[in-house]
């Protein structure tokens, strides 16, 4: 396994992986982010995530994951699992991007059940149920098919879009 730079600005990620793969001959490769800025301070984790899911688009074999501490100090559990979760959405991104069935189906499933406002689905389909559990016991307006999140309210697209197709 090679691993890749840390540092790639976001108009080379796609020259760098494909020159790094053709040096190593094709043996799996790993990039560190990459980060794409270098004063994204207490947000590497963005910007890595930014720099991952191009390069996962154009064919990094793996991707590792970088915290919001990155060049601050030792991550906590914490900056740990944010940096996890960041690198998990690129991933996913890039998945998608590149048309894998799996990531097509968990996308159209969890589009259909916010249409529904089926809120258990939902969260078993997020990156972080955890999260999404949390960000949902603080809106007491969620819930049920008549009670859309308190984001839209009453002008909630779905919500609209179901009493046109009433009527």
């Amino acid at each position: 396994m090679i691993e890749g730079p840390g540092h790639v600005p976001l108009n080379m990620i796609e020259e760098n992986i494909i020159r790094q793969k053709a040096v190593c001959e094709g043996a799996p490769f790993y990039v560190l982010g990459p980060l794409v800025i270098d004063y994204a301070a207490g947000y590497d984790h963005i910007a890595g995530a930014i720099g991952g899911a191009l390069a996962a688009f154009y064919g990094a074999d793996f991707l590792c994951y970088v915290t919001p501490a990155e060049h601050l100090r030792l991550p906590t559990i914490d900056d740990v699992k944010e940096g996890v979760i960041a690198s998990k959405i690129a991933a996913a991104a890039a998945d998608l991007a590149r048309r894998r069935p799996r990531e097509i189906q968990r996308n159209l499933d969890i589009s259909v059940a916010r249409s529904k406002f089926d809120w258990k689905t939902q969260q078993k389909l997020a990156i972080d149920p955890q999260k999404f559990e949390k960000y949902l016991e603080k809106v007491s307006s969620c819930g049920d098919e008549e009670s859309p999140c308190s984001m839209c309210g009453e002008w909630c697209a779905i919500k609209q879009a179901k009493k046109s197709s009433a009527l």
